[in-house]
């Protein structure tokens, strides 16, 4: 088995796959995951081991392109439409699920503080994809919908700045550099800052000389270029690449007239670099691990939704939405795939001992998720009227 031939297998498997479960009306990710256990080394191994031991690299520029794309629901312009109502949801349904489960992990279920906080901070996430789909398929229109679809389009946004706080106190934490909380704090908000300037820098140089590229093949390569940069330089400066590449996307897409193009010219890219991804996660995934997760899986799921629901029906509260928004939105709002399972490669990568244990409990959720998930959103839509 040679590299080329693993890495045929992979697309050509993940693609019939794909168009299988399609027909079940279930997420790509699902069929993705389910590829990557399946020839992963502990069954068919049929992923050559250079591809597997390339699994960080190939995560840092999908999370890049990840991070950039989210980037662009940071428009001035749109959060004025998008009003406060919005933002008050979006935060306190991300912020809801990290504390809740960060508690619950440390003072109920014992964790060390630093492994309570990786898992609160993931659970922040959400997919907006599977959210979306049910919305198109369902044909659902108005107030709920308009107010749904703001939320996931940012809830993305405030996971990556959760997870670069609770990241930073983590690793301090971990390897004991520091027994200051204050110090860790302050370590952790000049790296966020860093990595926001990088990224802002960055922009504004995209941003100078882009007009020199009109053409879709250098456009294409000229977003990629900055992209890559955007990752590498944070990677050797130690900050965020996460929030590094977010900035670069909110910088874009506020500096240029007409940024949009330079963010739909990636999506040829990032198909195929997104099933790689998706595939390889489940490549990595132990499943031996898989019976050591009981409580510890459960208590995720259950309480990350506990989180989600309450911090969104506080948020629709406090940004005063009508009854039937606030008390419905957060069963939209379950969903994980993307995000989540690149932030728990990250912990995995840089906790040894208990990345793999992490990283392990986000891939089995997250396939529940991602079926459940769906089911969730159509009665939050039904329950709120909009649709039959």
């Amino acid at each position: 088995m040679n590299i080329l031939l693993s890495l045929g297998i992979i697309f050509i498997s993940g693609l019939v796959v794909n168009k299988l479960i399609s027909k079940f009306k279930l997420p790509e990710v699902t069929g993705d995951l389910i590829v990557g256990v399946l020839i992963g080394q502990e069954l068919l191994d049929l992923v050559h081991s250079t591809i597997l031991s390339s699994t960080g690299l190939i995560s840092n520029v999908v999370l890049g392109f990840v991070a950039f794309q989210i980037g662009r629901n940071f428009s001035l312009k749109e959060f004025r439409k998008l009003g406060k109502p919005i933002l008050w949801i979006s935060v306190f349904e991300a912020s809801g699920a990290w504390l809740l489960v960060t508690f619950v992990f440390f003072i109920v279920l014992k964790k060390p503080l630093y492994i309570s906080l990786l898992y609160g901070a993931i659970s922040s996430a959400t997919a907006p994809a599977a959210t979306m789909m049910v919305i198109r398929q369902y044909k659902a229109k108005g107030y709920f919908t308009k107010v749904l679809l703001g939320v996931v389009a940012i809830d993305d946004a405030w996971c990556l700045i959760i997870f670069a706080i609770s990241f930073a106190v983590s690793k301090s934490l971990y390897l004991h550099s520091s027994t200051n909380v204050f110090l860790v704090l302050g370590k952790s908000i000049l790296e966020i800052i860093g990595a926001l300037i990088l990224g802002v820098f960055l922009g504004y140089i995209f941003s100078l000389f882009s007009k020199y590229f009109k053409r879709h093949s250098n456009m294409e390569i000229y977003t990629l270029s900055f992209v890559l940069l955007a990752v590498g330089i944070a990677d050797m400066l130690h900050l965020s690449l996460l929030l590094t590449s977010m900035a670069l996307g909110i910088a874009v897409v506020n500096l240029q007239s007409t940024s949009s193009t330079f963010f739909e010219v990636l999506e040829d890219i990032e198909s195929p670099l997104y099933l790689l991804f998706f595939v390889l996660a489940g490549a990595n995934l132990k499943l031996s691990s898989l019976r050591h997760i009981g409580i510890i899986g459960s208590t995720y799921f259950i309480v990350r939704i506990i989180g989600k629901v309450a911090g969104a029906t506080l948020g629709g509260y406090l940004g005063k939405v009508p009854k039937r928004i606030r008390n419905n939105i957060g069963l939209g709002l379950l969903p994980q795939a993307g995000v989540a399972l690149g932030v728990a490669l990250v912990a995995k990568s840089n906790f040894p001992e208990i990345g793999n244990s992490i990283f392990t409990t986000i891939v089995a959720t997250t396939v529940i998720y991602e079926l459940m998930g769906p089911i969730f959103t159509k009665f939050g839509l039904l329950r709120s009227g909009e649709i039959q």
